[in-house]
């Protein structure tokens, strides 16, 4: 047997599972073996423990086998790091779930109990409760999701300032006393506003997403200083804000309003909050952004489709001027000059299961396939060269 390599039945006694599942998991395209010898052995490596690991975690946190089909699983040291800390997030969310339908299922067999008799209002608030799970998992998803796309745009951009540090620096927080980011994601934006800034002004971080909010405050929250003196995050609609008139000096959406189902109703909210001589700046895409990723999925699948939308089309860089100029007076367009280089198949592959489309279904079960196809259009030219069009609007009365 070769050094390093286990067999089917050595990786499965070191792993303490069944032969069984191991091969189940190759058949399904979840657990690939390292290599496949002439004689039919089907070996496995060391980087597999973290991959069989990730699967029966995700499993036990309440994934589907489709669900995590469709995830990435790149097994490098950073990613399995990240991978374990996002699932020890997911874990200490499901305990708090579990203790809040604990409380919840006492409180009820109490007070039936005691008047003998079922409020079926606190029946509908545990069915409300238990349904949470579900939100929990697709927190989850669009944590690692995020996480996936930031990280191939660090990894592979050829401009050396990142697009969070371009965008950073494109907003003049100088006269500015209140800031507001809607739509906040994981907060990444405020890892590259300097610690000044942040520690002298009121910053409000805020997404609709509960969880999104959640994992940017613990992700800003390892620097206390800037979490004490300039952050606050809140759980906010940006088509539906509650702050008063002219609460702020500053408004941001990063890549948010595409996704929105009344965009024009939250520009105008937006421009509510702002106070007179306030700036609003907000970042999308254009046509052209990420074109080739679609055009090697669709070579591979014609079937595969990497967005149920168009986002440019709903508000890009090609029509978002006209759709802002309705609510402000003044709008100018700043382009971000940068493409991607990547000469890597995996990171790639993850991106794309990443997207909003139907590739899982078609990918799932196809990973090695898809991974090869990746390898052999790089190994062509070194490397595929990925447009990358996107850039800010700055907006004032």
């Amino acid at each position: 047997m070769r050094q390093g390599y286990y067999t089917s039945g050595e990786f499965a006694k070191k792993a303490n599972v069944t032969v069984r599942t191991i091969r189940f998991y190759d058949r399904k395209g979840l657990l690939k073996p390292s290599r496949v010898e002439e004689n039919g052995y089907r070996l496995y490596t060391d980087e597999d423990f973290g991959r069989l690991q990730k699967i029966l975690s995700l499993k036990y946190l309440g994934f589907s086998l489709e669900e995590i089909m469709a995830m990435p699983m790149g097994d490098d040291a950073e990613s399995v790091a990240h991978s374990l800390a996002l699932q020890k997030n997911l874990i200490q969310k499901r305990i708090r779930h579990l203790e809040t339908m604990s409380r919840s299922l006492e409180d009820t067999a109490r007070m039936v109990e005691q008047s003998q008799q079922v409020d079926w209002s606190r029946i509908l608030h545990l069915i409300h409760i238990t349904n949470m799970e579900h939100a929990l998992v697709e927190q989850y998803k669009t944590a690692v999701n995020i996480d996936v796309r930031i990280g191939l745009h660090s990894r592979f951009s050829h401009n050396p300032v990142s697009w969070f540090e371009w965008l950073a620096s494109r907003i003049d927080f100088t006269a500015a006393r209140d800031v507001l980011e809607v739509g906040c994601g994981n907060g990444e934006l405020w890892r590259h506003v300097p610690r000044q800034v942040t520690g002298s002004r009121n910053i409000w971080v805020t997404d609709v997403s509960e969880g999104m909010v959640e994992d940017a405050a613990a992700r800003l929250g390892g620097r206390a200083e800037e979490s004490a003196e300039g952050l606050q995050f809140r759980v906010e609609d940006c088509q539906d804000l509650s702050w008063a008139d002219g609460s702020f000096d500053i408004v941001i959406a990063n890549h948010v309003l595409f996704y929105l189902k009344d965009i024009r109703r939250a520009l105008m909210e937006i421009r509510r909050v702002l106070r007179p001589g306030g700036v609003f700046y907000c970042s999308t895409y254009g046509q052209a952004h990420m074109k080739e990723i679609t055009s090697l999925v669709q070579e591979f699948d014609p079937r595969i489709s990497l967005s149920e939308v168009a986002l440019y089309e709903l508000f890009g860089l090609e029509n978002g001027q006209a759709m802002l100029e309705q609510v402000f007076g003044k709008v100018r367009k700043v382009l971000y000059d940068d493409y991607l280089w990547v000469n890597e198949a995996e990171p790639l592959m993850d991106y794309i299961l990443s997207c909003h489309g139907n590739q899982g279904e078609y990918l799932g079960q196809r990973r090695e396939e898809f991974r090869r196809f990746l390898q052999g259009k790089i190994a062509e030219n070194g490397g595929i060269r990925i447009t990358k069009m996107a850039g800010i609007f700055v907006c004032e009365e």
